[in-house]
C-alpha cells in the first residue's frame, strides 16, 4: 500500500472509530482527504488573499513538501438541528467542539507516525489561530484544503466538498514526499456559477452578507460578532463559541449541488 493510502485508512479509521472511544456526543460521516504539493503556487497567493502574515508551508515545516488536509463531515442529524433558531443548537455547539479536540488527537497521532518514519511534521490547531483584530489566519485550513482539490469556496466563504459543508477541517504539514491530489476547475456553489440560490446568505442571522452587482459580500466582523460576542453557551467539554447557520439547511450542506 502507499504512503499516502495508509495515511488516507489511518485518518479515516481514526474517524470511524473516535466516538466509540470517547464517547462523544457527536457522530460523523467518513472524511474526506486530499494532499496538497506544499510548492504549489497558490500557497503564496494566499500572502495576497488573506494577507502577508499568512505562512508558507516552509515557514512551519522547513524542508516542507506535502500538505496532507481532512474535512470531518458531521452527521446528517447534527446539520438539521442547527436549521432552527437565531443561536447555534447544543448538538451543532458539541459536534464542533468535539471536532475541534478529535483534531487535535488525530494531529498528534499523524505526527508520531511520520516522525517515527524520520520524517517531520506540524501540530497545528484546529481553530483559534488568527489575529483578533483583523480577524486573518496565520494558517488557513480551509485555504489548504481548496489548494489540496477537497473542495470549493462558496459565496457563504465555507468549503464545499463532495460531503458538504458541514463539518470540521485539519491539516498536517511534512516534509515527506506525498503525491498530491488533482484540483477540479468545476465551481460547487450554484450562487457563483448561476446566480442563483444564496440561501446560505438568507440563513445568516447577523447580516454578515450583502449582494453588490451581483456578486456576494461577506463581512467577517459581523460573522464574529455573532460567534463571540453574543449567546455563548458554556458546556461541561467547553464554550458554544460557534454558529454555523449558513452551513445548515442549504443545498450544500451535506453535498455538492445537483449530484
Amino acid at each position: 500500500m502507499e504512503t499516502r493510502e495508509l495515511l488516507e485508512k489511518m485518518i479515516t479509521d481514526f474517524v470511524r472509530d473516535y466516538q466509540g472511544r470517547n464517547h462523544t456526543m457527536t457522530a460523523w460521516q467518513n472524511p474526506v482527504i486530499g494532499v496538497a504539493d506544499a510548492e504549489d503556487p497558490l500557497f503564496a497567493e494566499l500572502k495576497n488573499i488573506i494577507g502577508p502574515a499568512h505562512a508558507m508551508p516552509s515557514d512551519l515545516v522547513p524542508g516542507a513538501k506535502s500538505v496532507l488536509v481532512y474535512f470531518i463531515p458531521f452527521a446528517g442529524t447534527v446539520g438539521i438541528s442547527n436549521i432552527p433558531d437565531e443561536e447555534s443548537s447544543k448538538e451543532w455547539d458539541y459536534a464542533c467542539i468535539e471536532t475541534n479536540n478529535m483534531l487535535k488527537d488525530l494531529n498528534i497521532c499523524l505526527y508520531s507516525w511520520i516522525t517515527e518514519k524520520g520524517y517531520h511534521a506540524s501540530q497545528l490547531p484546529p481553530t483559534y489561530h488568527y489575529d483578533q483584530e483583523k480577524l486573518i489566519s496565520s494558517w488557513s485550513h480551509k485555504s489548504a484544503a481548496y489548494i489540496a482539490g477537497i473542495g470549493k469556496f462558496g459565496v457563504h466563504q465555507m468549503l464545499i466538498t463532495e460531503k458538504g459543508c458541514c463539518g470540521r477541517i485539519g491539516s498536517v504539514i511534512t516534509d515527506m514526499r506525498l503525491e498530491p491530489t488533482a484540483r477540479t476547475d468545476e465551481e460547487y456553489c450554484l450562487f457563483k456559477t448561476r446566480g442563483i440560490c444564496g440561501r446560505c446568505m438568507e440563513r445568516c442571522v447577523n447580516q454578515a452578507f450583502s449582494v453588490r452587482e451581483g456578486r456576494g459580500i461577506y463581512d467577517r466582523y459581523k460573522c464574529n460578532e455573532q460567534i463571540y460576542d453574543k449567546i455563548v453557551p458554556h458546556y461541561p467539554i467547553g464554550d458554544g463559541d460557534t454558529c454555523g447557520k449558513c452551513m445548515c439547511g442549504v443545498p450544500c450542506s451535506f453535498g455538492i449541488p445537483g449530484r
